[in-house]
C-alpha cells in the first residue's frame, strides 16, 4: 500500500451546511475529503434545493474527471448515457460513471439526496452540443 498524503476527517451531520454548487436546482454538503486529501478526491451530499422548481434538463455533458460514482440515499433520479441508454436510480443504487461518458440529468423527485464521490476534487465540465 502506498503512503498519502491524507488527514483524518470527519463530518457530522449536526454541523452540516448546505452550499450552492455546479447545479443551480441542487445544494451541497462537503464532506471535507477534498481537503483531507489535497484535492486528489471529494465526497459531498447533494439533495433538491428548496423550494422546489421545474427540474430542467441539464443537457448531454461530460466531466473531466478520473472518477466519479454516486450513491442514492432519499428519492430518485432519471439519467440518459450514450451507449447506455435511460436509467432510474432509487435508493440503495449506485452508479460508476467511466471517464468521459456523455450523460444528461433528465428528472428527479423533490426530495432526492444523493452522494457523490470525485478525483480529482475539482473538475471541468463540458456541454456536448445537440
Amino acid at each position: 500500500m502506498q503512503e498519502k498524503d491524507q488527514q483524518f476527517s470527519t463530518s457530522f451531520s449536526k454541523d452540516a451546511r448546505w452550499q450552492p454548487g455546479l447545479r443551480t436546482f441542487f445544494e451541497y454538503r462537503d464532506l471535507g475529503i477534498d481537503q483531507a486529501t489535497g484535492g486528489t478526491f471529494n465526497a459531498h451530499v447533494i439533495r433538491v434545493k428548496k423550494p422546489v422548481e421545474a427540474f430542467p434538463h441539464t443537457g448531454a455533458h461530460v466531466h473531466e474527471l478520473d472518477f466519479q460514482m454516486f450513491y442514492i440515499l432519499k428519492g430518485w433520479i432519471t439519467f440518459t448515457y450514450k451507449d447506455q441508454g435511460e436509467f432510474t436510480f432509487g435508493p440503495g443504487d449506485s452508479c460508476l460513471q467511466p471517464p468521459g461518458i456523455v450523460h444528461d440529468e433528465i428528472d428527479c423527485s423533490e426530495d432526492l439526496e444523493l452522494i457523490e464521490f470525485t478525483s480529482p476534487a475539482k473538475f471541468a465540465t463540458r456541454v456536448i452540443a445537440s
